[in-house]
């Protein structure tokens, strides 16, 4: 297991999110298609990679995130698990990310290592504002922009009231973010932004990747 988890948000973080198309009977082509788009990811210095392939059992799960943490030690890049802490503690990632039907925080805080990273999707205030209670590191506020499937858009206005009332506590912007408007949300308070669709191509991962840590120099 890496020596330190501990997450930095003092720069804009970029959340890639696998797609979650994978099943038993592709297992073996999209394992390579993951494990070398998380490999790009390495490469472009993005900070958080979640491994949400819900279609598979556990023990493929595993095998995924198992070699994903090969490909991510002694870097600063983190693997998170959808859902399964306890796949994510057996394959040595770093740490969860809870969905509404996962445990909550609070019973991952008392139940596992310290320096455990636990994500929370939220899609209300009273949600985010119950994972920082209950000692989450972060949250992710979606959907932001229309996004397929995942109902009405949140909207930039709701994202600032969120990340001003929860302030310092991260926020993660999801939900319909690409290159137009990522800077968008980060300028309504965001202390990152994630992303499926549009990150799991290799060339967007590249540029946005790009983009962002040129954007980060100059403002430094």
């Amino acid at each position: 297991m890496k020596s330190e988890k501990f997450v930095s948000f003092n720069k804009p973080q970029i959340y890639l999110i696998t797609a979650g198309t994978t099943t038993a009977k592709d297992f073996t082509e999209k394992k390579l298609q993951i494990l070398k788009l998380i490999k790009t990811a390495v490469e472009a210095k993005i900070s958080l990679i979640q491994i949400r392939e819900k279609r598979l059992a556990a023990r493929l799960v595993f095998e995924i995130v198992s070699e994903a943490v090969n490909l991510t030690r002694c870097t600063d890049t983190k693997i998170l698990v959808n859902d399964r802490a306890d796949i994510a503690l057996a394959a040595n990632a770093d740490g969860v990310h809870l969905t509404r039907t996962s445990l909550s925080a609070a019973i991952i805080r008392r139940s596992f290592p310290r320096d455990f990273i636990v994500g929370v999707s939220a899609h209300t205030i009273e949600k985010a504002e119950i994972a920082k209670r209950h000692g989450a590191n972060f949250v992710t506020f979606s959907p932001i922009f229309s996004s397929p499937g995942k109902g009405d858009s949140q909207g930039v206005e709701k994202l600032k009231e969120l990340c001003k009332r929860l302030k310092p506590f991260p926020v993660v912007a999801l939900g319909g973010i690409d290159e137009t408007n990522f800077a968008e949300v980060l300028a309504a308070g965001a202390s990152g932004f994630a992303a499926i669709r549009f990150l799991n191509k290799e060339k967007n991962l590249k540029k946005i990747a790009a983009d962002l840590h040129r954007k980060t120099r100059i403002q430094i």
